[in-house]
């Protein structure tokens, strides 16, 4: 597996950052035009390398109650004001969410599936599968720009408030304004389906792990369909993917695998290094975030994270792996949709499967028998708790907290105290200011 997928060399898949007034802020360079399938593969393996070295899911967990920025100087310039959702004055020295960098991953799959027709050299079925790529590519890089941007779905007016502008066309001089919630999730349903018609492969070898195949088709629209709150809909696409696969990780077995390894039992997807590089070192768990882990019983905190630091946080170990799709967060997903259809027997299973691997055999049975006497809203809640348990350091947890309760978090650092209330508007980032320069329409 390329733990850093590798750059093609095609000159045509360079796109610089530049300050061309468009409100994407990229540039395409180069004069040498793909043809063949191979050059197009080329150009797609370098978007999957562009996006999956992007940290911002990683960096917005530090919004959440799990992660916590660490105590060096370079760590808290760059995060601390992000982890106290200082948004209105933060420092200077504050990084800023690439909003660019996404819009220049969407920008490589539009190339792609606009000159589809024009591919040679390849099957029609290598094509297809290529294309297909491309737009799960494009569908998901859209989830996750809506999911930092827009409202959530589920919140009441969600659906009807302005998010993200929409990006289906090569056009880089154009203003386009704000899409509203509702028209980025069909559009991003639209490229599931899409997808769905073209990607042939179910699954790749490990080394080519991090394309997309007709697993991450359905593990992807089990996700969406979970954040709109389309029960009926997430589960069934939750359960037609573990009907394809459902192989877990069992930590009582000691040669077990992180389950987010792209070398893991679980793996689906392996894109995504959401702690790439340096930044895996300066996000912590915070310790009121390790008492979730049910002491001696739960398997996990050994495996997930190394001894506690002198103040008390843990780092994590699974924050340097691959991993966008696993089996574990489908049976969550089952889980969770069934609970909410009030198919307690079947959520009660799913939720059971999952936590036999995680726990030891007198720990599972004490869980097995308080989860079998929970009703609906005792045992949603008990799911989401797992699911902040199992799913860790791997770009879930804001936006769990963001489709769901969007609960009220306080935090004391230094002695201060800083609170994101209940519904808080700071669920929802601000728009990155270098976009709103570029296109002044982005307020709109």
């Amino acid at each position: 597996m390329m733990r850093k997928i590798y750059i093609a060399t095609i000159l045509i898949g360079s796109i610089l950052l530049s300050s061309c007034d468009s409100y994407l802020d990229i540039q395409p360079v180069g004069k040498v035009i793909p043809n063949t399938l191979s050059e197009y593969r080329a150009l797609l393996t370098t978007a999957y390398n562009k996006g999956a070295k992007i940290i911002d899911k990683g960096v917005i967990d530090f919004r959440s109650d799990m992660s916590i920025v660490s105590t060096s100087s370079t760590a808290q310039n760059a995060y601390s004001d992000i982890e106290k959702w200082n948004d209105i004055t933060p420092s200077s020295t504050t990084r800023e969410f690439q909003w660019e960098s996404f819009y220049s991953v969407i920008y490589y799959a539009n190339a792609i599936i606009d000159k589809q027709n024009q591919i040679t050299e390849g099957s029609q079925e290598e094509i297809n599968q290529l294309v297909g790529e491309a737009y799960l590519l494009r569908g998901y890089t859209h989830f996750i720009l809506v999911n930092f941007y827009g409202q959530p779905y589920t919140k009441e007016g969600g659906p009807e408030s302005k998010s993200i502008p929409l990006k289906w066309d090569l056009d880089l001089e154009g203003t386009p304004s704000r899409n509203t919630v509702k028209e980025i999730y069909t559009a991003i349903l639209a490229d599931i389906e899409s997808a769905r018609k073209l990607i042939n492969q179910e699954s790749w070898k490990e080394k080519y792990s991090y394309r997309f195949s007709s697993l991450s088709v359905d593990a992807m629209e089990s996700r969406v369909r979970l954040y709109m709150g389309e029960w009926e809909k997430a589960y069934a696409a939750a359960e037609l993917t573990l009907a394809k696969k459902s192989d877990l990780e069992d930590f009582n077995n000691v040669d077990s695998k992180l389950p987010n390894n792209y070398e893991s039992v679980e793996t689906i997807t392996a894109y995504e290094v959401i702690y790439y590089s340096v930044f895996a070192d300066q996000a912590l768990l915070a310790a009121s975030f390790m008492q979730k882990y049910a002491a001696n019983h739960d398997l996990r905190p050994a495996k997930y994270y190394s001894t506690a630091n002198t103040d008390g946080n843990y780092p994590s170990l699974k924050s340097k792996e691959n991993c966008t799709f696993r089996t574990a967060e489908l049976y969550l997903n089952a889980a969770e949709a069934a609970a909410h259809l009030n198919k307690i027997k079947e959520a009660r299973i799913r939720l059971l499967q999952l936590m036999k691997n995680r726990y030891t055999p007198e720990g599972y049975e004490e869980k097995a028998n308080a989860v079998n006497k929970m009703e609906k809203d005792a045992l949603i809640t008990e799911i989401l708790e797992e699911r902040a348990r199992e799913l860790a350091f791997e770009g879930h947890r804001w936006f769990d907290l963001r489709r769901t309760t969007r609960p009220r978090i306080q935090k004391v650092i230094d002695g201060q105290t800083y609170i994101l209330e209940e519904n808080d508007s700071r669920y929802t980032l601000r728009i990155p200011q270098a976009a709103i320069d570029a296109n002044p329409g982005l307020l709109n």
